[in-house]
This record gives structure tokens, C-alpha cells and sequence, in this order.
């Protein structure tokens, strides 16, 4: 059974950080790309960044490059997104995918919200 299980969302003050993780189970995990998502109210759901199967390649958002990291470690199968100078408009339900580098993923997570309000 594929399970992507997301956690580390909440409230933050902007400027602050969180680190998400996704922890991946069921598959292969270091022959996925990864990726983070997120969805805001009203807005339609957008790739905030991938990273390739063994970590070599990552790309982000124009919005979030220098703020946000995303890294993997295949040895405890997780994804994780380093998030810091959060902003108000950082707010949203981020997602975990694992799936082929170039197109939507195959497996999804069941998304963790981030808060960012003072």
C-alpha cells in the first residue's frame, strides 16, 4: 500500500521557518522524483519544487528560489521542504508527490497546511 504522509505544517509568523517532511512507503522510493506542491484558497495547485531520484537536480519556484530547500534521504525514504522568510503568501495546503520528473505525479500525499500570519 503507496502512502505518502506529510507533517511540520502550521502557524508561523511571517519571516519565520518551518521544515516539512514527507515520509514514503510502498514503493521504490529512490527511483522517484519528488516534489512539493501547494494549493491556496481560490488558486489553483502549483509546483513549489522537485528534486530528481538521487538528489542530483532541483528546481523551484520563481517565488520561493533562495527562501525554500527541498532534500531527500533515500536511506529513510522522506522528502523534506526547508521553508524560511516565510510570507503571508506562503499560505497554503503543500502536497508531497512522487512521480516522473517531467510530468503530475503518481502517488500524492494528503497535503499538510502552512499558515503564515501575524
Amino acid at each position: 500500500q503507496v502512502q505518502l504522509v506529510e507533517s511540520g505544517g502550521g502557524l508561523v509568523q511571517p519571516g519565520g521557518s518551518l521544515r516539512l517532511s514527507c515520509a514514503a512507503s510502498g514503493f521504490t522510493f529512490s527511483t522517484y522524483a519528488m516534489k512539493w506542491y501547494r494549493q491556496a484558497p481560490g488558486k489553483e495547485r502549483e509546483l513549489v519544487a522537485r528534486i530528481t531520484s538521487f538528489g542530483g537536480s532541483t528546481n523551484y519556484v520563481d517565488s520561493v528560489k533562495g527562501r525554500f530547500t527541498i532534500s531527500r534521504d533515500n536511506t529513510k525514504n522522506t522528502v523534506y521542504l526547508q521553508m524560511n522568510s516565510l510570507k503571508p503568501e506562503d499560505t497554503a495546503v503543500y502536497y508531497c508527490g512522487a512521480g516522473p520528473w517531467r510530468l503530475d505525479p503518481t502517488y500524492w500525499g494528503q497535503g499538510t497546511q502552512v499558515t503564515v500570519s501575524s
